[in-house]
């Protein structure tokens, strides 16, 4: 099973370089069968640019995720402590093989369903 994120255009690209090998999130999806991430990079680009293996996921209080994964997270900590302020518990995705597509597809490429991207993610 696969999961469509929408990830910010900056981030985005540091994930396919192999800068960035945590994607961040304050809520994950439930399902536990969900074995690649697709990635809607959001506008400007505003299309679905590659995907990713998950290579598990840590679940804990954002300054301990911090810790475990900071040498390869892709953003620096400020925007991170912003990112999680306010919450108790914070998500880190980690990232496995990647793959970028020759194409960025739009999303009705991917799923004709598909009209407008998700706020966090959509099952695909």
């Amino acid at each position: 099973m696969k999961v469509l994120l929408s990830i910010k255009p900056e981030y985005a690209e540091r994930i396919f370089t192999g800068e960035k090998r945590y994607e961040y999130r304050k809520n994950l999806f439930k399902r536990d069968d969900i074995k690649v991430v697709v990635v809607y990079a959001t506008k400007p680009i505003g299309k679905v640019i590659g995907e990713f293996e998950i290579n598990g996921i840590l679940k804990g209080e954002p300054e301990s995720i911090w810790e475990q994964t900071k040498l390869y997270a892709g953003i620096d900590e400020s925007s991170y402590i912003e990112y999680f302020s306010e919450r108790k518990t914070g998500y880190a995705i980690g990232i496995k093989e990647t793959r970028v597509y020759q194409e960025p597809l739009e999303l009705t490429e991917l799923n004709p369903k598909i009209k407008y991207p998700p706020q966090s993610f959509m099952y695909i």
